[in-house]
């Protein structure tokens, strides 16, 4: 065996000696260690430590995770979405010209004007029905009908045409007849269902963006202790981010949620404190979830 040892050493060939806890140590010189304290400090009161709540430690940031699967999973545009309604072309040019989803708003009256009334069929079978049963004095009557269009059609377009010009005629003369029109425009209002698909969508995205990010783009994921304090180990050297996900941490009136960019040195520590100062308010977050 010295023999062996002896001649190795002469060709300038060393044998480890040191076994697995060589290889540990070899190990730990390639790689780094992230340790970090996370507080919040809720309005008027002292900081508090995030306790028992899990850290996640990604080789992508979170934010730029949910904006991808949000562009895979597209919203139509509002454009697009107003082409697939079950209304009228009139209302859908009328829709987009004003750039009006809610046809419900607030004033919505006063952005009808009387010539849309007169061509645009939603709002003329509204403004007849929010007007109907003889409240309104005065009220031009239609002479046309549906059995005249097939009998005469010329005398039912003059018939036709002299109702809509005394109909615009009395519209602009009693703006007020116009208030209400929205009661009765809430069958064809497509905010409800713009909405639904937004939320829809958001909530898919919720769904979605953690999966994909502790599935390709994690790298290790920590708890923290009592005094909101945790570590993760055996990181390659690089660019990472310290993520709370979709989820948000709390404090008195504080919700908070953390992307934090960090770098990690091989055979090093890096150190991050997680405040209200590199988070994000999460209350902002929610209340612009649709």
């Amino acid at each position: 065996m010295k023999i062996i040892y002896r001649s190795a050493m002469l060709l300038g060939i060393f044998l480890p000696t040191c076994g697995a806890a060589g290889v540990r140590a070899q190990t730990a010189e390639a790689t780094g260690k992230i340790e970090f304290m996370a507080r919040i400090t809720p309005t008027a009161a002292r900081p508090e430590p995030v306790r028992q709540f899990t850290f996640y430690i990604l080789t992508k940031s979170y934010a730029e995770i949910a904006k991808e699967e949000e562009a895979r999973d597209m919203l139509p545009s509002r454009g697009e979405f107003i082409d697939a309604q079950k209304i009228s072309p009139e209302l859908k040019t009328w829709l987009k010209d004003h750039e009006i989803m809610d046809l419900t708003e607030p004033d919505i009256d006063r952005k009808i004007s009387p010539d849309d009334i007169i061509h645009v069929p939603e709002f003329l079978t509204a403004y007849q029905h929010s007007n109907s049963g003889g409240v309104t004095r005065g009220l031009p009557k239609a002479k046309y009908t549906d059995a005249e269009k097939e009998k005469d059609p010329e005398k039912y377009e003059k018939h036709k045409q002299e109702y809509f010009t005394s109909l615009k005629k009395f519209v602009q003369a009693n703006p007020a007849t116009v208030a209400g029109i929205e009661l009765e425009l809430d069958a064809v209002n497509p905010q409800r269902k713009w909405v639904k698909l937004q939320s829809a969508h958001r909530k898919r995205v919720l769904r979605l963006a953690p999966e994909v990010a502790q599935d390709k783009y994690l790298a290790g994921k920590a708890d923290t202790d009592l005094d909101g304090r945790g570590s993760v180990s055996g990181l390659p050297a690089g660019k990472y981010w310290i993520s709370t996900l979709n989820l948000d941490a709390n404090a008195g009136d504080t919700r908070l949620a953390w992307d934090v960019p960090m770098t990690v040195q091989a055979g090093q520590t890096t150190r991050m404190q997680l405040t209200n100062l590199n988070a994000t308010d999460a209350t902002d977050m929610h209340a612009a979830t649709p």
